[in-house]
């Protein structure tokens, strides 16, 4: 087998680097996915739309810290083509991964599109595939930041699914962020795939309109919608919320779906944190099929009085949600 792929990617133009721009790397990679490739990517700021669909990759900032590499572009979904219909959620990414076995390491990814109440929903990173991992990355927009795939089996409005992987079977993936940075105001972690966090900072931006008034409504950090029989959707462990919020205006998440999924332990959460902790999305028929769960959150958004429907993790349960469990839980059922 031939040996592993390192291609040196650089805007500089007194670097010397194979390539100018990542998108270059990427159509560059030989087909044959059992080859493992590293994009390594110099200090800099990337305008570039990215989809990734060949495995096997590792892409990797080269600054001594994730700001230095930067990977950003603004398209949002409220935006509107010449024949009137809008781009959508699902085609608005600056970075879509639809494949297995990628790692992104040391990289800001960015959806800079805002306000979100104008521009709507703005994706930094599409990540749809088994075993996508982030390592000391930031992932940086407004609405709907992170989209963890696949899709729910069905749209809510026709055409509400536009995108990379509209027509895609529904397969379940694992995916875990590690030492990582997340950022966005509605709905900023979301989708249907397994995905395991750990000691991430996880940022509630200020939500405001056109005019830079704060809103009431300010948002939700997660949407899971997890299917049904599906045993997580998402894990936080070790995680600090904070955010530039008015006190008590943001919930942990609600339910995208019906039977969504999202458990906290050990978390910090900060004085944003609404006391409800989670929302239901008006969904109340929903209240005995989701699960929403904490294990010893400390901060000031810590509350005793959660809503009725967010459950208390017991000591003796909490080894059911820890990341080894988690991964085999996708992992056991598959082979890649």
């Amino acid at each position: 087998m031939q040996e592993k792929i390192i291609y040196y990617v650089s805007a500089n133009e007194e670097d010397k680097a194979d390539f100018k721009t990542i998108g270059e790397a990427i159509h560059a990679l030989p087909k044959e996915e059992e080859i493992p490739a590293v994009i390594k990517i110099g200090k800099g700021t990337y305008f570039e739309k990215l989809e990734l669909r060949r495995a096997n990759v590792m892409f990797e900032g080269m600054g001594e810290n994730p700001g230095d590499t930067v990977i950003t572009y603004d398209e949002y979904g409220f935006f509107r083509f010449p024949d009137g219909s809008k781009r959508g959620t699902f085609r608005s990414y600056t970075f879509l991964v639809f494949t297995h076995d990628v790692t992104l390491r040391n990289l800001t990814i960015e959806n800079p599109s805002a306000p979100s109440c104008d521009k709507g929903q703005a994706v930094a990173l599409y990540a749809e595939g088994n075993h996508i991992f982030a390592e000391n990355c930031h992932i940086l927009g407004y609405q709907d930041t992170l989209f963890i795939g696949p899709l729910p089996p069905k749209e809510y409005e026709p055409g509400g699914f536009l995108g990379p992987t509209e027509f895609a079977p529904r397969v379940n993936g694992y995916q875990s962020y590690k030492n990582c940075k997340i950022a966005g105001d509605v709905d900023f972690i979301f989708g249907s795939g397994t995905a395991f966090f750990k000691d991430c900072e996880i940022v509630s931006r200020l939500r405001c309109d056109k005019e830079g008034n704060i809103l009431k409504d300010q948002g939700y950090v997660t949407a899971p919608s997890t299917p049904q029989g599906q045993p997580y959707g998402f894990v936080f462990q070790n995680c600090t919320f904070t955010g530039e919020c008015p006190r008590a205006s943001v919930y942990l998440g609600r339910p995208w779906r019906d039977y969504g999924r999202c458990v906290l332990l050990n978390c910090n959460l900060g004085g944003h944190i609404h006391p409800d902790g989670f929302h239901d999305w008006g969904k109340t028929h929903a209240h005995d099929t989701l699960y929403f769960g904490e294990f010893e959150s400390t901060g000031e958004g810590a509350g005793e009085n959660r809503a009725h429907f967010v459950s208390r993790i017991k000591p003796e349960e909490v080894s059911c949600y820890q990341e080894e469990k988690v991964r085999e839980s996708v992992d056991g059922k598959r082979s890649l």
